[in-house]
């Protein structure tokens, strides 16, 4: 049983949404969201990702993680008081739409209790870091708020799919695309009738999937525990108990590959040893001009210049007849026949010989980082399926590192859940 509420949102007026809404905190560098957020004072980035002002006009002696999280509040307590955001009289679901590249995904935003991801009712793929989840409590506690909302995906229900349909024949709250050509559109579920119905659909759905956001969900239960014991008259019902989410159905999303790259192909390898050691479980085709793979089982190897097709050889297909779903994963089979045994890259948590690229900055950023000298060699995958996904974590398992990119993401700044 799902447990989803509707919420007092602080949003921004219709005029500056635009303006307000930016990327993720965490899918961009500090120098890459002050570019972002240059001449616009309005970005969010200037909240999430508010070391862009801080480093910046930090002097000597200065605390910066202090100055970090206090500017963040600043900035945020500045926008409201501009009036730029404001807060929702009445607690409502909403429905989110984007749109990228001729793909559409439609979910609603609203609060999962913090007991049902303290239960596993929410259930995570990945490990958290203890450092990032630190960054993230002390982001929320000194903004009293969270400023992103939790990507999760749960099994497709009609019903909920229905309520959404009849919710986006009305006019939109907000309707605009960003500078990165993804749309954005709102519709606010105010009736009580429908914000009831949305509740109780969800109250039958078993289980909740965070498919991104996973240090958001940490920190904001890490938070609500924290209040929850400095207030002797918890009722349950405060917005500390609850995490700000946008829940998509899951044949709504899309996953893109993650890709890997490796600074060094080991000392002891020549060139013709490490092809007849990928050889044994690979077959390797030379040019291969589509540089991603077409399906499962096929990986991109870019090397010296030149692109490579490895195809996983059938005697691996006897290595996973059995139940685990994590093991048939390309990103596994990838890591346990060539990363590991070949590389000796064991550890894909540690080892600071491999980086992870995000798909969508595409192959030629594998190309340029092979081909400035910094990284020897680069793979591409196939791209997971959101199914393969909850197999794996309903089987009691963690997905391997930066295994699957979600895109689009929920921007930030649309939403923002006081505390």
């Amino acid at each position: 049983m799902a447990v989803v509420v509707p919420f007092n949102a602080l949003r921004p007026q219709r005029q500056y949404v635009k303006a307000v809404a930016s990327c993720p905190y965490d899918v961009v560098t500090t120098e890459e969201a002050r570019k972002i957020a240059a001449g616009n004072p309005l970005s969010f980035l200037r909240v999430e990702k508010s070391e862009i002002e801080a480093l910046s006009c930090s002097g000597i002696g200065t605390d910066i993680g202090t100055d970090i999280y206090e500017t963040a509040g600043r900035n945020l307590n500045r926008l409201m008081q501009e009036g730029i955001l404001f807060q929702e009289k009445k607690a409502c679901f909403y429905v989110y739409r984007q749109k990228m590249a001729g793909h559409e995904q439609y979910g609603i935003v609203g609060g999962i209790s913090v007991a049902e991801y303290e239960s596993g009712g929410l259930k995570k793929h990945e490990l958290t870091r203890t450092d990032k989840e630190i960054d993230r409590i002390r982001h929320i506690t000194a903004v009293n708020a969270q400023t992103g909302p939790v990507f999760v995906t749960y099994r497709r229900r009609d019903s909920i799919n229905r309520i959404i349909e009849g919710v986006v024949m009305k006019q939109p709250e907000y309707d605009f695309t960003a500078d990165d050509s993804v749309s954005h559109t709102v519709w606010i579920i105010m009736d009580e009738k429908e914000i009831n119905a949305v509740a109780d659909e969800f109250a039958s759905v078993d289980t909740l999937y965070i498919a991104d956001g996973h240090h958001r969900a940490a920190a904001a239960a890490a938070v609500g525990r924290m209040r929850r014991e400095q207030n002797s008259g918890n009722r349950g019902d405060e917005a500390y108990n609850y995490i700000m989410a946008v829940l998509f159905p899951h044949d709504h999303l899309k996953i893109m590959e993650y890709n890997r790259v490796v600074r060094d192909i080991q000392a002891f390898l020549g060139g013709e040893e490490f092809f007849n050691k990928i050889g044994e479980k690979f077959l390797i085709t030379e040019d291969f001009r589509e540089k991603s793979p077409g399906r499962p089982g096929e990986f991109g190897m870019y090397l010296d210049g030149k692109w490579y097709k490895l195809t996983r050889r059938n005697s691996l297909y006897n290595c996973y007849e059995g139940n685990n779903p994590l093991r048939k994963l390309d990103v596994s089979i990838l890591h346990e026949h060539l990363l590991g045994p070949v590389l000796g890259i064991h550890d894909l948590r540690t080892d600071s010989r491999i980086e992870f690229v995000g798909g969508i900055r595409e192959c030629k950023e594998l190309e340029r980082l092979v081909d400035s000298g910094e990284f020897a060699v680069a793979f591409s995958l196939y791209p997971i399926e959101v199914l393969q996904l909850m197999d794996v974590v309903d089987a009691g398992g963690i997905m391997p590192p930066k295994s699957t990119w979600f895109a689009p993401k929920p921007a930030s700044g649309i939403f923002v859940y006081p505390l």
